[in-house]
């Protein structure tokens, strides 16, 4: 076993400068104490920015040697980086991108390029340290390019991604100039995970989109590799909150607090300054509590925490002012000599009396307009060890979808927050109970350890799935074996299917005509052996294509054959009745006219709907509904419908690809048989074959043959070690 390399914008330690010696402060985000069981065990190590600027060679030194004694490698940024890279493309560009703040995008290509420039820093740092057998899980948007960067260095490393914010929708990644390389960068991943299940579907969405990459149950299938997506919602340490909650230090500054604000009924709210918070209308949301039921003057107010961020960017500063502002406006409203509504705190606390703040709260305010995932919400949940309190949680957070029990909130409507705050307020004991009862239930359960077991179990399994597929997987000797195979054949037979095997696929079919390499391999492999096109393709077009070829073709997956050998055109092999075809097709137009850039090929016994041309994923939904309505109709017609790349096929199923090899091959002794195909028709083939023969599906799809091949481009590198 090979060590675990973690890697993150930031390490889980702050780099300090005081009295002209270096200093670190361990960091006690949620990450940190979930990698800790990690990082910390035998060679394994964490590589990222000390968080601070080193540039004396010196000072480089002594900073490496000191954060490898605490498992740690540094990665060196300077003050122009940290400002392209960081304030920059990561946080200028891809946070409010991904938060769906599109006004706040900042498009700047020096920002792009420092990004880019950062995360090959990263990649040679990593390459310093990486071994072959090693796992390296790469955290968060400030990295995105990174897997592929290291796929491209290693490409049979284990490669981890974990993205902590949101994943847009497909209608805004769009809108990023670089959103092609973004996406290809983190599909150089072996498992992408995401908070939750909407992330994970607008990634694949994306992808789907934007790469042409489909998925099938999470599964992308990127180059020669299954990559997976899926769902792994971050837990938190809960025994640390809930031990701390009623830990004596704790307890103290319960009893201090108390004594300060008196009898009051608490809200609280704790965030990091941030315009993705939705700090200004929780703010609003409460003044108009205040406006509406006076009874609650004295007897309410809102302790409200907010963690200083980015203090020099405009659009920061303003909201600050903001902030400031509405605080101040309710406070000189409102106010008594005896009773302050909002308490308002511009800075960060000790553990402990962030701690005192969960335990004595009734109600925690957790309303963002978009997070990732918020922990602050799981955070109160699991201090509140006496059951009482209740959580009011924006929708638009990650957690929603795991703590159901809570309040629920849409942030932007003021009206449905102020009444949140009203049921909270007036919510009887019992019910206080049972929903955090529940709650507690489900973050025991699913905490930062266990989700970091679940996610290294994953990759695991991706793993083993990719080992079987690479074990069939076509390589430098098994071409060499096949070949020498072919060589000494007397009598070889070689069967090929066209699009998508011989060349890749075009938007217009017409367009994939076999070009002058294609026309060399064919010419010199025909004159070695037995060569068969066999192709779901009509026969005129096949025809045409290969008038001049020494080969015998099969049209229609095995409608006609036409030998090389025999005078005669082309031969009926089956005598189809297609007096079905008139139902069907008013079926396939409808569906024509519902989706804009599909059209339908007829052949002599099948009729084809293509859909290569139509928008990504309204294709998908036609054929999923074409595919129904056909099942149902092909029943009473003894058809059958096949899902090709992108097409629908529907046919008689006694006829297919198979049945006429097996007629081709009749009566002769072969004493080496390959065929080659890229789809579920060609199984058929595959599956009709003798023991002893070659079978290769194109692709990386499960398949009844003995081996995969990557590509078009690929079965061609084959073909001519057999020339």
């Amino acid at each position: 076993m090979g060590k675990t390399i973690i890697v993150s914008n930031r390490l889980p330690v702050s780099l300090q400068h005081k009295n002209g010696k270096f200093e670190f402060k361990a960091s006690a985000g949620g990450l940190a104490t979930g990698l800790g069981s990690i990082y910390k065990e035998g060679e394994n190590i964490w590589i990222g920015w000390p968080g601070n600027d080193v540039e004396a060679p010196e000072q480089k030194q002594e900073v490496t040697e000191k954060l490898m004694s605490l498992k740690m490698a540094p990665v060196f940024l300077t003050k122009e980086e940290v400002e392209l890279y960081y304030e920059g493309f990561s946080n200028d560009t891809i946070w409010p991108a991904f938060h769906y703040f599109t006004q706040y995008i900042n498009y700047e290509d020096t920002y792009w390029e420092a990004y880019h420039r950062v995360n090959r820093k990263f990649c040679d740092a990593i390459l310093k340290k990486a071994d072959l057998d090693d796992t390296i899980w790469i955290h968060d948007y400030q990295l995105l390019l990174l897997p592929m960067m290291l796929r491209e260095k290693l490409p049979d490393a284990t490669i981890a991604f974990f993205q902590h914010i949101p994943f847009p929708s497909y209608e805004i990644i769009r809108m990023l100039p670089w959103r092609r390389e973004l996406l290809e960068g983190m599909v150089g991943s072996d498992l992408i995970g995401f908070h939750t299940y909407d992330d994970m579907r607008h990634f694949l969405s994306a992808v789907g989109r934007i790469l042409g990459l489909s998925n099938e149950s999470g599964f992308i299938q990127a180059d020669n590799r299954l990559v997976n997506v899926d769902a792994f919602p971050m837990g938190i340490d809960y025994d640390k909150f809930a031990k701390a909650a009623v830990s004596k230090k704790t307890q103290n500054h319960v009893r201090k607090f108390k004594e300060m604000l008196g009898e009051q009924r608490l809200l609280l709210t704790i965030d990091r300054l941030d315009y993705s918070k939705g700090i200004p209308q929780r703010v609003k949301a409460f003044e108009e509590l205040l406006e509406a039921h006076p009874e609650f003057h004295g007897k309410v107010s809102m302790i409200m925490i907010v963690v200083p961020s980015r203090a020099k960017v405009e659009s920061y500063k303003q909201l600050k002012i903001e902030i400031d502002t509405l605080v101040g406006r309710i406070n000189s409203k409102f106010s008594t000599l005896n009773w302050v509504p909002v308490h308002y705190f511009y800075r960060s606390f000790p553990f402990n009396e962030l701690s005192a703040f969960y335990a004595l709260s009734d109600i925690a305010l957790v309303t963002p307009l978009r997070d990732g995932m918020n922990l602050v919400c799981k955070e109160f949940v699991a201090s509140k060890t006496d059951k009482k309190g209740v959580l009011i949680l924006s929708e638009m957070a990650g957690a929603s979808k795991e703590l159901v029990d809570a309040i629920l909130v849409n942030p932007n409507n003021l009206e449905g927050v102020k009444n949140a705050i009203m049921e909270a307020l007036t919510m009887d004991e019992e019910e206080q109970e049972l929903r955090l009862s529940s709650m507690q239930q489900s973050l025991k359960k699913y905490d930062i350890f266990q989700w970091v077991k679940v996610f290294m179990d994953r990759l695991a399994h991706v793993k083993e799935k990719q080992k079987e597929l690479i074990s069939r997987t076509l390589d430098e000797n098994l071409m060499e074996e096949l070949a020498e195979a072919f060589r000494k054949a007397k009598k070889p037979i070689v069967f090929l299917d066209y699009d998508g095997t011989l060349v890749g696929f075009k938007n217009r079919p017409q367009d994939a005509f076999p070009d002058d390499e294609l026309n060399s391999l064919i010419a010199a492999l025909s004159k070695k052996c037995q060569l068969v096109i066999i192709s779901g393709r009509d026969k005129e077009t096949l025809g045409k294509w290969f008038e001049n070829q020494d080969v015998d073709i099969i049209a229609e997956h095995g409608v006609w054959l036409k030998k090389r050998d025999h005078e005669e055109d082309w031969i009926l092999y089956a005598d189809v009745d297609d007096s079905w075809k008139e139902d069907i097709r008013q079926v396939m137009d409808y569906y024509v006219l519902r989706t804009p850039g599909a059209f339908i090929e007829e052949k002599h016994h099948s009729l084809v709907w293509h859909y290569r041309k139509v928008e990504s994923g309204l294709g998908d939904l036609r054929m999923r509904e074409l595919f129904s309505h056909l099942k149902y109709m092909a029943r009473g017609h003894n058809l059958q419908v096949l899902e090709g790349n992108m097409v629908l096929e529907i046919k008689r199923p006694d006829i297919n690809k198979g049945r006429a090899a097996m007629a081709m091959m009749r009566g002769e002794d072969h004493d080496f048989i390959l065929a080659l195909g890229d789809d579920w028709t060609d199984e058929d083939t595959f599956k009709a074959m003798p023991k002893n023969a070659y079978t290769i599906r194109v692709g990386y799809a499960y398949t009844q043959a003995n081996y995969n091949i990557k590509n078009a481009k690929e079965v061609r590198v084959l073909l001519s070690k057999l020339i």
